[in-house]
């Protein structure tokens, strides 16, 4: 039976509607081919062309007034957004199914491409109002057109089906953070591509809108779900297998194609993998992907020190770390352009506002944007600032810099290892309003660290606000690769100005944000600052009296409250889903030592949701307390998975490998450990005691050395000085102990034994006697453990004398032993009866002996 022919004019929508996601090409796209001689024909290729215009509102109401004629819902269907959205799951399905006695090829091709168009529209318009902006008045349902549902529906009195969006989006354990428009364009997007996946049919597209989906989901969560993670990964392998090399790309669709636009696709799919790699916290995963999207698009990024200047009135050039980037084509060769769209005027003032940045002579700091490199500098070595980079190539270097500051330690060092790439993108002359907005972001996030440059931050995370909600660029610019660089969401992007605003003493406008954003742990903090915590009880206690099913709402009454109550009444709510509850009362229960019923609560929440950032490592904490060494170890050790870089993880792995008898093993987790904790004595006293079981003499020394250096000079291991270290090293590291005055009993007995080995009879008498003299005190006659140490001590003492008189012939050492011994046995006649005092009565009567002998001669 021969195969059918391709379907044609869907494989053509389906580019169609990623070109709108991917940056303008620099070759007029192909006229589209004219729609299937089918009723549904025209009106997929209107909802096509709404897209691309970026009118999805036009594009929804086009398709879903024919996708919903086989709707089964009912009246009864209003009240329950979750049956109404399972009737609309069977409706779209019989839809694309379609009637068989019609023409099925190309009626089939219509559908999904009608349902594709409808998809990609939500959730364009999704991203619209909450990410890139303009916002624009939109119905909070996305079937308002259908004739099936009245007017007085489609306003959702009471928020009820947002509400129900809102919940439905958070079930994976997670909250949605911060006030979001439109969540339920999200569920109909994902119902709908799941629909024609459910096909099981041969088209490449679906899977990456579902991963661009999962991801937007991710982004509009509090915390990372461990539940969308795999949904990601799922998404993602796929859409890598099939748009990862250009070959495949050029085979599916083949004549359509621009010139270049094939390797722009690869390229934007391989950067969405490395940011949802980077979202995760997968540094070397996203690592691989980013390499491969710069080698798709033809880049190569290196770093330079080149002389300039950074501020206004430097005199002297100064090195200044620059990014060289080479590329094997020219930007206009590639195929790609920024041109943009919209009345001549609304161009040119888009022209001169590009960015949020104020200019180089502005009155807020004396700090160049970028560094004025010299001028004798040779214009070959001037790195990025001279060249042209495509739109593409501008989102790699981007994800390049988020990169660098993941792997990089949070330190005032990482975001000058940031600037370079910052700085590149702001020297282009052109670029897509997504690349420039988050290279403005980047800029603010760097500069509001640094007192020279915070007053200018603010001003322009204040413009940036402003601009989003400007009417020019349309939204089908802004759309352009949204996907491929990672923008804050509007709400997250306000949640920073008004923690940058907090940071400026700036409270009262801070608390205004936060309130507008519904982010109640931040509004609680600002009233806490600001002494009036029962303002923010009030506050929420209102919320909760018109939203009383909200978890995220009860949570922070719970917070702000200490109230145990509060939590339990966010998992009634929320119907045992709310992983933040679970977490807040596994930590009430450690408050109260209750380990065990902490521990099963942690259990209970990690289940929800297991990637947390510090859930495991809380939970292996807890199970440790309640003695259960094995799931404290397997924690600890998903911990490390999660986020690499925990030393502290690293550190509690390898004290639990050494309590089970496991010394290999603990050295290898030690030296983890001490890659992020290089400066806690703590972690290298332990990595000492382990690595003398292993019989590492040599790291021995290492760790005790550190231990010496960090504690200065405080925190020692007599016994491990004593057996492990090597008599030469020794003196050396009890020299450094004892000359800054922080020795103890213990240290002088070796320190004197380590001056007789080398012959210093002086130094080592010295020795002894300041270690008798650390052991007097007041609590001597009283204390018998302490008389014990100090009667050895002087015995030692006694006999060393006794040893020099016997050697040089000198009556002095003795009577200054017999002198020691008198005094001491005076102060001991508490201990009369005791083993030690009768050694020391034995020495002095021997002592006696030998200085009467001495005399007779």
């Amino acid at each position: 039976m021969a195969s059918s022919p391709p379907p044609t004019f869907l494989r053509e929508a389906e580019l169609r509607l990623l070109r709108c996601t991917l940056p303008t090409a620099a070759s007029r796209p192909p006229v589209p081919s004219p729609p299937p001689l089918h009723p549904l024909g025209p009106v997929a290729a209107s909802a096509l062309a709404a897209v691309e215009l970026g009118d999805y509102a036009a594009a929804l109401a086009s398709a879903v007034r024919h996708i919903l004629r086989a709707s089964a819902s009912t009246e009864a269907d209003h009240d329950s957004p979750a049956q109404f959205y399972a009737h609309l799951a069977a409706a779209v399905e019989v839809f694309l199914l379609g009637d068989v006695g019609g023409a099925v090829d190309e009626g089939f091709e219509c559908r999904c491409a009608l349902v594709l168009s409808a998809a990609v529209a939500a959730l364009l318009a999704f991203t619209q109002h909450n990410v890139t902006g303009p916002s624009r008045k939109y119905s909070s349902f996305p079937c308002f057109s259908t004739s099936s549902l009245d007017e007085r529906w489609y306003s959702d009195p009471g928020g009820k089906w947002e509400a129900w969006a809102s919940h439905h989006l958070a079930s994976f354990g997670s909250h949605v953070h911060g006030k979001f428009s439109l969540l339920q364009f999200i569920v109909f997007a994902e119902l709908l591509l799941t629909s024609i996946k459910s096909l099981d049919s041969d088209f490449w597209s679906v899977s990456w809108w579902l991963c661009r989906l999962s991801m937007s989901q991710q982004n509009i969560l509090d915390e990372l779900s461990s539940s969308l993670f795999d949904k990601v990964q799922v998404h993602k392998n796929k859409m890598l297998t099939r748009f990862g090399e250009l070959e495949r790309v050029s085979s599916y669709w083949g004549s359509f194609l621009c010139d270049g636009e094939g390797a722009s696709l690869v390229t934007t799919a391989l950067l969405e993998a490395g940011l949802a790699e980077y979202k995760y916290g997968w540094v070397d995963a996203s690592r691989l992907h980013l390499d491969s999207a710069q080698e798709a698009c033809g880049i190569h990024l290196s770093l330079t020190g080149i002389l300039g200047f950074r501020t206004v009135h430097q005199v002297d050039a100064k090195s200044q770390m620059v990014l060289i980037a080479k590329t094997t084509k020219p930007a206009a060769d590639e195929g790609q352009s920024t041109e943009l769209t919209g009345a001549p005027g609304d161009v040119l003032a888009l022209r001169k506002t590009r960015s949020s940045v104020p200019g180089e002579s502005d009155e807020f700091c004396d700090i160049l944007r970028t560094p004025l490199l010299a001028q004798d500098v040779n214009d070959s070595n001037s790195g990025s600032t001279q060249i042209l980079l495509t739109p593409v190539q501008q989102a790699a270097v981007l994800a390049q810099c988020l990169h660098v500051s993941r792997r990089s330690r949070s330190d005032e060092m990482s975001g000058w290892e940031m600037a370079p790439y910052i700085e590149s993108i702001d020297s282009q002359d052109d670029s897509c309003y997504v690349v420039r907005s988050l290279c403005d972001v980047l800029r603010i996030r760097w500069e509001s660290t640094r007192s020279r440059t915070k007053q200018r931050a603010l001003l322009m995370m204040e413009n940036l606000v402003e601009d989003i909600s400007k009417e020019f660029p349309v939204a089908s610019e802004r759309a352009r690769l949204v996907f491929a660089v990672h923008m804050p969401t509007l709400p997250a992007l306000r949640k920073e100005y008004g923690e940058l605003l907090i940071s400026c003493g700036l409270l009262g406008e801070a608390l205004n944000v936060f309130k507008d954003l519904e982010l109640w742990d931040n509004l609680i903090y600002c009233y806490r600052l600001s002494g009036k915590v029962a303002d923010a009880v009030s506050l929420i206690n209102t919320r909760l009296s018109i939203t009383p099913n909200d978890p995220k709402l009860w949570c922070s009454l719970g917070d702000a409250t200490n109230n145990d109550d509060h939590y339990k009444k966010a998992l009634e709510v929320s119907n045992n889903k709310s992983a933040r509850a679970l977490r807040s009362l596994a930590r009430s229960a450690y408050n109260k030592n209750d380990f065990y019923t902490s521990k099963i609560l942690w259990e209970s929440a990690l289940a929800l949701n297991s990637l947390y950032p510090d859930g495991w490592f809380a939970y292996g904490t807890t199970a440790w307390k309640a003695k259960d060494l094995e799931k404290a170890l397997d924690a600890f050790s998903r911990a490390v998975q999660i986020d690499p870089e925990n030393g502290e993880a690293w550190n509690n792995i390898a004290c639990l490998h050494m309590i089970r008898g496991k010394s290999k093993a603990s050295v290898q987790s030690f030296r983890e450990a001490i890659k992020f904790k290089r400066n806690s004595w703590e972690v290298w006293e332990n990595y000492s005691t382990v690595a003398l079981e292993t019989g590492n003499i040599q790291l021995t020394l290492e760790a005790t050395k550190m231990v010496l250096n960090l504690s200065f000079n405080k925190r020692f291991n007599v016994d491990l000085l004593d057996k492990a270290v090597e008599p030469i090293i020794r003196y050396d590291i009890l020299k450094q102990i004892v000359e800054t005055g922080s020795s103890i009993p213990e240290i002088w007995g070796l320190y004197a034994r380590c001056h007789k080995r080398k012959g210093n009879l002086k130094k080592c008498s010295t020795a002894l006697l300041n270690q008798v003299q650390y052991l007097q005190g007041s609590e001597l006659c009283h204390d018998h453990k302490k008389f014990k140490k100090f009667a050895q001590a002087s015995l030692q003492l006694c006999k060393f004398y006794m040893e020099i008189s016997s050697t040089a012939g000198s009556k002095r050492e003795l009577l200054l032993a017999e002198m020691h011994l008198k005094s001491s046995l005076k102060q001991a006649m508490d201990f009369e009866g005791t083993e030690e005092y009768k050694e020391l009565d034995e020495c002095l009567v021997q002592l006696k002996d030998l200085i009467g002998a001495a005399y007779t001669y």
